[in-house]
């Protein structure tokens, strides 16, 4: 009876871990200057106000689940 104690139980294989988003709810620095540099080209390209404010909303929202710039540009785009 002793015998079952004597072995180490094998311990069990690490999951590998999963890509996840960050999603604080707040962004970097460096996120917010390059969302800055974003949207000033695109008030140089023509967007209206009340453009340009609906396209940072929906910026913020992907850039603050991870996307980067481009990419969240991208997925504005498609959105529309």
């Amino acid at each position: 009876m002793a015998d079952q104690y004597d072995e180490p139980e094998p311990e069990p294989e690490p999951t590998p871990a999963k890509k996840t988003r960050k999603s604080t709810g707040k962004m970097s620095d460096k996120q917010k200057s390059d969302l800055k540099k974003h949207m000033a080209k695109m008030e140089k390209g023509g967007m209206s106000k009340t453009e340009m404010k609906s396209h940072r909303m929906s910026m913020m929202s992907r850039v603050r689940k991870g996307m980067t710039i481009q990419k969240a540009h991208n997925d504005v785009k498609k959105s529309k």
